[in-house]
């Protein structure tokens, strides 16, 4: 196969430009428009949140979480240290010190059993992060998050349409943050969003969207004039964002469901190399209803280098790739954060993990292709 099997496509459902052109010939391009309401309806019918804004990215999303909650310096945030930068940038640039711990080996997910040793008379809130759209034991952290009166922002930037015990994920915590970046299963290019899960927040939560203002208020007739009311930064997308959005949101379900078809082709033909030991496969836990975010492998045979597959995958046409170094080790992470406890399998995933493509229109002959040379890697 001489073509090269990208590790990701942006997908396009095929009413974008229509939806594009509809909010250009509207003659109101800033954000807020009509195509940014039907997204905030959508989202929010989707995930049964009280309310959800878009922002730019799940980074603004986030950092809009930690404005709304007026986090100050020297505030501890809980959370993963195998994450995304983002969810550490956001905290730390409101003063916020992140507290790093380990994930746990069978679903890679924040260690709940590490989570009490970490909180400190300066813990504030606790940022599980659902990585590749596989739901964290939620329950298990609103209990401690309970006991000790912590906030909960789930960074569900992976898991837009998966769920814990039938509730979709990012409206379960007091807040929840998406991203709808091109690598994601719904997109926009780049954009996110924020769930506002407690409604006492929610008009807090618009004047801050609004760069400080009730200019919401305004529009609506509410209030003769806008003012500035608080703090607050330009979080809002400009229409053409929502407008693709919307494309997208209108089928997300089919999406989800043709992501699922492929991610259980690879489960169902890789299976063999993990019961002969070589890698271990995803692990979906029986309280997750995923959305097919990705599909990764983790090398375990001791005799095979993670950075020796990735380099013969690529001799072959296969773009696959790692994922994340720790937030615990890294330059920053050093300097605006902390750790608790042992960093073991955060380490050994980050250096034995791979992602292979996964993206709506992928082949059936390239995933068997793809399969056949990572077979023939340890075979």
């Amino acid at each position: 196969m001489k073509n090269l099997i990208p590790f990701n496509k942006p997908n396009t459902v095929g009413t974008e430009l229509t939806n594009i052109e509809e909010a250009y010939l509207g003659f109101g391009l800033s954000g807020n428009g009509p195509f940014t309401k039907e997204c905030h309806k959508l989202i929010k019918n989707i995930t049964n949140s009280a309310a959800s804004f878009l922002t730019h990215s799940c980074t603004s999303a986030l950092e809009m979480a930690s404005l709304l909650y007026d986090f100050k310096p020297g505030d501890e945030v809980i959370m993963p240290s195998y994450t995304f930068v983002s969810t550490a940038n956001a905290f730390v640039l409101r003063g916020c010190k992140p507290v790093f711990i380990d994930i746990e080996p069978q679903y890679l997910n924040i260690n709940v059993d590490l989570i009490v040793d970490a909180i400190t008379p300066n813990t504030v809130a606790i940022v599980p992060v659902h990585y590749a759209g596989i739901s964290c034991d939620l329950d298990k952290i609103a209990e401690i998050a309970n006991k000790y009166k912590l906030i909960i922002i789930e960074d569900a930037a992976q898991a837009f349409m998966s769920k814990y015990k039938d509730r979709s994920l990012g409206s379960i915590g007091n807040l929840g943050a998406y991203s709808f970046h091109e690598t994601k299963n719904i997109i926009s290019g780049e954009g996110g969003a924020l769930n506002i899960n407690d409604s006492s927040l929610i008009e807090r939560a618009e004047i801050i969207w609004e760069k400080g203002t009730d200019r919401s208020k305004f529009f609506r007739g509410q209030v003769d004039k806008y003012t500035w009311q608080s703090t607050g930064s330009s979080f809002l997308p400009g229409e053409l964002i929502a407008a693709f959005l919307k494309a997208q949101l209108d089928e997300a379900w089919n999406i989800t469901n043709e992501r699922l078809r492929l991610w259980n082709f690879y489960k169902e033909n890789l299976k063999n190399l993990e019961i002969d030991g070589y890698i271990d496969l995803p692990a979906i836990p029986e309280y997750n209803q995923h959305n097919a975010h990705m599909f990764q492998i983790t090398l375990k045979d001791k005799r095979f280098k993670r950075d020796d597959l990735l380099e013969f995958l690529k001799k072959n046409n296969i773009h696959a790739t790692f994922h994340y170094i720790p937030l615990h080790s890294s330059p920053a992470g050093l300097i605006y954060g902390t750790s608790v406890g042992d960093m073991s399998v955060t380490n050994f995933v980050s250096e034995n993990l791979i992602r292979l493509p996964l993206w709506i229109g992928l082949l059936e002959e390239q995933q068997e292709y793809i399969i056949e040379k990572i077979t023939k890697f340890f075979k």
